[in-house]
């Protein structure tokens, strides 16, 4: 059984910071892309940050890049999100999902996901 779970959200005060938390089981977890989504009230989900292991590729969106470092820790099969100077808008449903691909491709499958975990920062 495939199994991801998120752990670490919490609610924060704007500049703070949170460590999410992401530990799989089930699968192999070097072969695949794990990284984060989230998703704010009314608003699309929207991809957050990615790590391959296998390749060496890590992705940001513009809108963290510089404030929140992925990680991955193979021998915990455990992403983590560090995220720091949080901002209100930051606020989000945060969701960890697992891809078969080495994400060189830009091919997604976005094979597993987590149940996410609440993020919220107040101004």
């Amino acid at each position: 059984e495939v199994q991801l779970v998120e752990s670490g959200g919490a609610l924060v005060q704007a500049g703070g910071s949170l460590r999410l938390s992401c530990a799989a089981s089930g699968f192999s977890f070097n072969d695949y892309t794990v990284g984060w989504f989230r998703q704010a009230p009314g608003k699309d989900r929207e991809g957050v940050s990615y790590i391959s292991s296998s390749v060496g590729n890590i992705y940001y969106a513009d809108s963290v890049k510089g404030r929140f470092t992925i990680s991955s820790d193979n021998a915990k099969k455990t992403v983590y999100l560090q995220m720091n100077s949080l901002k209100p808008e930051d606020t989000a449903v945060y969701y960890c999902a697992a891809d078969r691909g080495n994400a060189q491709s830009m091919t997604w499958y976005l094979d597993y996901w987590g149940q996410g975990t609440q993020v919220t920062v107040s101004s």
